[in-house]
């Protein structure tokens, strides 16, 4: 996927307005995931054509597919579910692994950073919090993983 100029930034300010959201409020709106897919999508459509943008969405419906069954398992929040199902729409369907591995390993990450930091602070970590504020906002996973598989895209498209 070649991206335009415009792409990139719109992605950034998309997916860094979710993890703010996500850390802050432990929200993840619909009109974000609403704006963040029909972003994408068009931005696929721009840059790639329809073919293109019928793999993306065919990515993003997918994932969100996949998404609302593991919401209604109760293994993921449903904003988490919509919000990246809306990043997937801006990768193609061949991107998807490069999209969940960065995804994964940047949750990783930040939830072991989060995980010591409350350690540090005698805050308990516990499996079913109570308290939105005592759960990990994945949402900031979902944001970085998204902009490292987009700087990832634009390295190595395919």
């Amino acid at each position: 996927m070649s991206t335009p100029g415009i792409a990139g930034p719109v992605l950034a300010i998309l997916l860094v307005t979710g993890g703010v959201l996500d850390v802050f409020a432990r929200r993840l709106p619909n009109v974000l995931c609403l704006v963040t897919a029909i972003a994408g999508a068009t931005a696929t459509l721009l840059t790639s054509g329809a073919q293109g943008a019928v793999s993306a969405l065919s990515h993003g419906l997918l994932v969100l597919i996949l998404g609302a069954a593991l919401f209604r398992m109760g293994v993921i929040g449903g904003g988490d579910a919509k919000f990246y199902a809306a990043v997937a729409t801006w990768f193609p369907l061949g991107a998807a692994a490069r999209l969940l591995l960065a995804v994964s390993l940047s949750g990783l990450a930040l939830f072991m950073a989060w995980f010591t930091a409350r350690r540090l602070a005698g805050r308990k970590v516990v499996r079913n919090a109570t308290s939105a504020h005592d759960r990990f906002p994945y949402g900031i996973a979902i944001a970085t993983g998204g902009l490292l598989a987009w700087a990832l895209q634009v390295r190595m498209p395919g």
